[in-house]
């Protein structure tokens, strides 16, 4: 495959990228701001794109405003430097973005986007479960739950204390302690808890600030996983029409930077409208990587001024003129973690898969390793018995994290406990 394109053309000059050509729309000419030729001509020239959009998909990807906005609005990080300067800084990898891990993983396994699609990267997933396998027979493309989201916990820690669990909520982890016969002391706000084994799911940053002073090597790795703050604002209009339907749309930071992008609730799960009028209901995300830039201090803004942003953005881009009916306005602090280049590579098998066992290997050897690579070799070699779950190391989704976890259990218990 050439490098130039995504088929034997590009073995005679640059041709617009894969995802420009793909549309649901014809497009005569790639719509990217690097584009140097006459409209029809197809050529583009390369200003910065990361390495895997460039290698896959055309040298028009990276700065391509489609592209962009599927890579890195869903995980309200970038793709490159803003201001001026061409410089990668999320891995493509690492997108929480279905598809965009799918393209990663196909162009890796296969050296070619198309082919890895069409014979399957090679990797197998385990045993798959009978919700599972129903989701991938209807092609699910997003689910929830009747009660709202908030309900898979409350069955979870319902179920755990109809088995004699003992569950301490709302109680702060002040510190972690190595015990002589080798397990830990957890210092909590209400009292200490000793335990053989810890299955840590904060993030990374959190985790790092309670570690012991025999772990600061630690301590100072989990500290390179950086996380933004994200403002989530839910509007709710009564008697107005969307004028487009589909799960929501995502903004590219050349575009609007303080914009993440707009889900379309109502569409997606019209069942959590309620009764009553008809209503339309929306989620406005802001931040992410340009939080600051943007608002200014995360824990001091305004909740005026999201708002005041939010509808802005609703009557912009969507045309819809009137005031919401209803409104809630949250700022989740450094609420995802933002998987930088190199990420994957660093973090190791152990951390990713096993959850917690330190005689699993890397998959891929480095003669640098960087932060979270270190992080599983120190594990294994100081044997701790740790081990680390959540969105900072293998994936900010849901799915993901539950898969983090579940991985874990079964590497400590054994399968199907």
């Amino acid at each position: 495959m050439a490098r130039g394109g995504s088929g034997p053309g590009g073995l005679r000059e640059p041709t617009p990228c894969t995802w420009c050509r793909s549309s649901a729309w014809p497009v005569r000419s790639c719509p990217c701001p690097g584009t140097t030729r006459p409209p029809g001509t197809g050529s583009c020239t390369w200003l910065g794109p990361c390495t895997s959009c460039r290698r896959g998909w055309g040298r028009c990807c990276g700065r391509c405003r489609r592209s962009h906005g599927r890579c890195c609005g869903a995980a309200s990080g970038t793709s490159w430097h803003r201001q001026g300067r061409n410089r990668t800084r999320a891995s493509t990898r690492s997108r929480p973005v279905a598809s965009v891990g799918r393209l990663f993983q196909a162009e890796r396994s296969r050296r070619s986007v198309l082919l890895g699609l069409a014979l399957g990267s090679g990797d197998g997933n385990g045993a798959e479960s009978g919700l599972s396998r129903r989701a991938r027979t209807e092609r699910w493309s997003q689910w929830s739950l009747r009660g709202g989201m908030e309900t898979l916990p409350q069955a979870l820690a319902e179920f755990l204390r109809e088995r004699g669990v003992e569950l301490r909520c709302h109680q702060r982890l002040q510190s972690l302690r190595r015990c002589h016969h080798g397990g830990w002391e957890l210092t909590l706000t209400d009292g200490t808890v000793t335990a053989d084994h810890v299955v840590s799911a904060l993030p990374a940053a959190a985790l790092a600030e309670v570690l012991p002073a025999e772990a600061a090597a630690l301590a100072q790795e989990l500290r390179h996983i950086p996380a933004v703050s994200v403002a989530v604002v839910n509007l709710q209009y009564k008697d107005v029409t969307l004028p487009v339907t589909g799960f929501g749309h995502l903004v590219p930071s050349s575009e609007d930077g303080s914009l993440l992008g707009i889900v379309y609730d109502s569409v997606a799960f019209p069942e959590h409208n309620g009764t009553g009028a008809a209503s339309l209901r929306l989620t406005v995300m802001l931040g992410g990587a340009w939080f600051e830039q943007s608002f200014g201090d995360p824990a001091t803004v305004a909740p005026e001024l999201l708002l005041h942003r939010a509808q802005a953005a609703v009557r912009e881009q969507l045309g819809l003129e009137p005031a919401p009916t209803h409104s809630i306005v949250r700022v989740h602090q450094a609420c995802i973690p933002q998987y930088t280049l190199g990420h994957w590579q660093r973090t190791g098998k152990w951390v990713l898969r096993s959850g917690g066992a330190p005689d699993a290997p890397s998959p891929v050897p480095s003669t640098h390793p960087g932060p979270t690579e270190r992080i599983s070799r120190f594990l294994a070699e100081h044997h701790l018995p740790l081990s680390l779950i959540g969105a900072s190391y293998s994936g900010v989704s849901v799915n993901d994290c539950i898969a983090s976890a579940k991985a874990a259990v079964e590497r400590l218990l054994g399968p199907r406990h």
